[in-house]
């Protein structure tokens, strides 16, 4: 996957699961009309994040156990190996350390990071880049603060419908101790490594450390109500359907019902439930430069880890810190591009000396893939709408050595006449909603709306109707998508096939793996995380017969 989604529409969480509760500052925490204690409960997720940056997975070892013991079993009493004491008085040891807990800090960062995207409409991952290097955060620290911001994320219907047993009007409540509220039930529902009284705690320190003492009472009773009584939550039922996995997997309502009509109930929960608990970055060698044989073995002389793929010249890292910083990275000896974004480009099947058109090209994954797989012939026109992302296609042009990039700023849906039929092959890779890679980027699925849904199919019919035009006879058109939903995908291509009879659906390249061929149809490829194993994307091969 080399490009982000277009079109993001403003954040949208689910709101108001579940009948809303008056706080109640007794002990016993909220209770129902009749007095009786409301049930609270405990949640169990399956699969996790994958964490920003090279981390270990969120969750893992930060400090004590639940209980409040150390990690480690204490000194073992001296002997003489058999069981028996040594005749020597035993030597004074002192009590392993308990291992170090997050700090305040962390947590704070983490706050302004989740408030950036909430509040703000950032992306996660710029966010957390950009306040990382302006924070004075250690390893562990950092570690900690992703996995606060992506579980937040990932959770965060759950984590409402949990507090709303505890809040009666979330929505009116003051924003960051709202916020503040979400990543420490996040905290203690999905980090249950960390000591729940050093969650509340922290919370309220937090609280008050941002001008809001008034607000500590709350923010200490609401969670610690939680601590008392999370077991007896009433989560929905399996049989719910729909809210069932809105609630439980945090996707808003209208997605789950989509995928649900889409692929089934079954389907849909296997969608939505999906975590990749793996953490590696896809890299390929620089086609033009090195063999995939040469490229492993620059590759042996670093750190990291390293395995092949599942697409051609894929190869998959791990242990790679701020691997874009690595020489070989910026001497162009390899690119930074998913495997399903890797197949796109394949499925163009180009050869030496054609005249490509690359539609929505930045950041230039694909150009480079194209141009790299002609060996420098040919062209590669790589148009995008806006200038500072036609700059990073340069960038990496300069960066790759990559003379048959020809980059553009160019509105793709107006027509371009002096080109109609020059084009041996046409790829539109079109702006989306991104949900194919929701798993990895969990903001995504929020920002996406039923109505940001539908304006992006109108920009996606247009563009398939202006660029198919270019297309010569005998040559090939791919439109792709990182969305899993039929009408940005299958429905497009329905669309236009039966519009366009002078188009046909064309079989893959040979060099497409039996396990992506099994999965095409008359309409494409629809590629899903939990069952192909790369990222979520659609591809559709078709050709020019007349």
């Amino acid at each position: 996957m080399d490009k982000k989604p277009s079109q993001p529409g403003k954040f949208s969480g689910e709101k108001k699961f579940g009948e809303k509760r008056s706080f109640d500052k007794r002990p016993g925490g909220s209770r129902n009309a009749q007095g009786e204690k409301r049930p609270f409960g405990r949640s169990a997720q399956d699969g996790e994040k994958k964490p920003y940056s090279g981390s270990p997975r969120p969750g893992g070892k930060f400090g004590e156990k639940r209980d409040g013991r150390p990690g480690n079993a204490g000194p073992r009493r001296p002997g003489n190996g058999f069981g028996k004491p040594a005749n020597r008085p035993a030597p004074q040891m002192k009590p392993a350390a308990a291992p170090s807990l997050p700090s305040s800090n962390s947590r704070r960062v983490a706050l302004e990071i989740f408030q950036d995207v909430v509040r703000k409409d950032a992306f996660a991952a710029l966010s957390l880049d950009d306040r990382m290097k302006n924070a004075n955060l250690s390893q562990l620290d950092k570690r900690f603060c992703a996995s606060i911001v992506y579980r937040t994320l990932e959770n965060l219907i759950r984590i409402d419908y949990a507090l709303s047993f505890y809040l009666n009007d979330a929505e009116a409540l003051e924003p960051k101790v709202r916020d503040i509220l979400r990543i420490s039930a996040c905290q203690l529902l999905f980090h249950d490594r960390i000591p729940e009284n050093a969650i509340v705690d922290e919370a309220v320190k937090l609280t008050r450390a941002l001008g809001m003492e008034g607000l500590t009472g709350l923010t200490n009773a609401v969670l610690r109500s939680m601590v008392r009584e999370k077991e007896k939550i009433e989560w929905p039922k399996p049989e719910e359907g729909a809210k069932y996995l809105s609630i439980m997997y945090s996707v808003p309502m209208w997605l789950a019902e989509r995928l649900i009509a889409a692929y089934g109930e079954k389907m849909a929960q296997e969608i939505c439930s999906y975590r990749n608990q793996e953490h590696f970055i896809t890299i390929r060698p620089n086609m033009m430069r090195l063999s995939d044989s040469e490229f492993e073995a620059l590759m042996q002389k670093k750190v990291w880890e390293m395995e092949k793929g599942a697409v051609p010249h894929a190869y998959r890292v791990r242990l790679a810190s701020e691997i874009a910083r690595d020489a070989d990275y910026m001497n162009g000896s390899f690119s930074i591009q998913g495997e399903s974004s890797m197949l796109a480009a394949q499925a163009v099947d180009v050869k030496r000396g054609m005249q490509v058109l690359d539609c929505c090209a930045a950041p230039g994954g694909k150009s480079a893939y194209l141009a790299e797989t002609m060996a420098g012939t040919g062209r590669v026109y790589a148009w995008d709408l806006h200038e500072h992302r036609v700059t990073l296609i340069k960038a990496m042009m300069k960066r790759m050595r990559l003379d048959n990039i020809r980059p553009v700023v160019r509105d793709a849906s107006v027509l371009k006449e002096d080109l109609l039929g020059a084009m041996d092959a046409v790829l539109l890779d079109a702006p989306c909603s991104g949900l194919g890679v929701m798993d990895n980027k969990p903001d995504i699925k929020y920002r996406a709306t039923p109505e940001s849904v539908e304006e992006l199919t109108r920009i996606q019919e247009k563009l398939l109707n202006t660029c198919c035009q270019y297309v010569k006879r005998g040559g090939t058109l791919v439109y792709s998508t990182c969305s899993m939903l039929p009408e940005e995908n299958c429905q497009q291509v329905e669309k236009f096939l039966a519009d366009h009879p002078d188009f046909e659906i064309a079989p893959l390249p040979a060099s497409f793996d039996e396990k992506f061929k099994a999965q095409y149809t008359a309409a494409g490829l629809q590629l899903l995380p939990h069952r192909d194993g790369v990222e979520g994307f659609f591809i559709a091969r078709m050709r020019r017969v007349k």
